[in-house]
């Protein structure tokens, strides 16, 4: 799946930290159909990356109905005892990505 060019970005900066293996759209619960944009499954850690909160007219993530559906989804993640981590755009830089990798390594 090729995903977004934050996703593509993500990933880069991933293999530059020389990060463990990621599943990609991994879905994490039984009988919804949520997927995580990544997935580190030994520290049982979500990734997702959050595209479209900067838009002039706002995003998925940041409209009422959009906003609520992520707070489910990733409320849902954390009581079955995933990490979830969500990154901005802002955050997609090699420093950030190096500590992540440096926790699911712990």
């Amino acid at each position: 799946m090729a995903g977004s060019k934050l996703e593509s970005q993500f990933l880069f900066l991933w293999r530059v930290a020389q990060g463990p293996p990621l599943e990609r759209e991994f879905r994490f619960h039984p009988s919804r159909k949520w997927r995580a944009d990544f997935a580190h499954l030994e520290s049982r850690s979500l990734i997702e990356v959050e595209g479209g909160i900067f838009m002039r007219a706002g995003g998925r993530h940041t409209r009422g109905s959009g906003y609520a559906s992520d707070a489910e989804k990733y409320l849902e993640a954390a009581l079955a005892g995933w990490r979830v981590l969500r990154l901005t755009e802002r955050q997609l830089e090699i420093g950030t990505v190096e500590r992540i990798v440096e926790m699911c390594r712990r």
